[in-house]
């Protein structure tokens, strides 16, 4: 069988092995196919995955073909009930009167110290952490941050005060 054109103008054909070349210089991330001796035919090797390797100190169950896996079990979702809000409301107070002695010892940026300051005043409407605050508020570099915390703090002042007169 003759294969040859019948015109005698020549086309340039690309074989396998060119557009592998192309292939590897336009996806770099994919690896070099394996190219075969055969006229017509590229293979690319197949890659292989391995899972991750175990947990040093664990140890896997063996594995038996003949038995059925576990099926897979629903973990509890938790709900927020009543109870389980007063929950949270009472790890939120404890963490609070916890936090509160050692804020001065957390090595955060001043807008980020004043932040948590000013989270603390609101959440336990503590007068006594208005000066602290106010002294980290003053630390800030940046102006407009800095005006920015100076009016919380006032603010914070007027509502504090607002709340601790006596109604008559």
């Amino acid at each position: 069988m003759d294969i040859t054109p019948q015109d005698e103008q020549q086309q340039p054909i690309s074989d396998d092995q060119e557009l592998a070349k192309a292939l590897a210089g336009v996806m770099p991330d994919v690896p070099d196919p394996v190219i075969l001796d055969t006229p017509a035919t590229a293979v690319t090797a197949p890659t292989a995955t391995f899972p991750e390797p175990p947990v040093p100190g664990t140890t896997l169950p063996p594995l038996d073909a003949t038995s059925p896996l576990p099926e897979p079990t629903a973990l509890p979702t938790p709900s927020l009930s009543a109870s389980s809000s007063s929950d949270l409301d009472s790890i939120k107070k404890n963490a609070l009167e916890e936090l509160r002695p050692l804020i001065d010892r957390v090595d955060l940026p001043s807008e980020e110290k004043f932040d948590t300051y000013l989270m603390l005043i609101r959440s336990t409407d503590d007068a006594s952490l208005i000066a602290p605050a106010h002294g980290v508020a003053q630390l800030i570099t940046d102006e407009k941050r800095r005006a920015e915390a100076l009016l919380d703090i006032i603010k914070e002042i007027d509502y504090l005060s607002r709340n601790n007169q006596p109604t008559a």
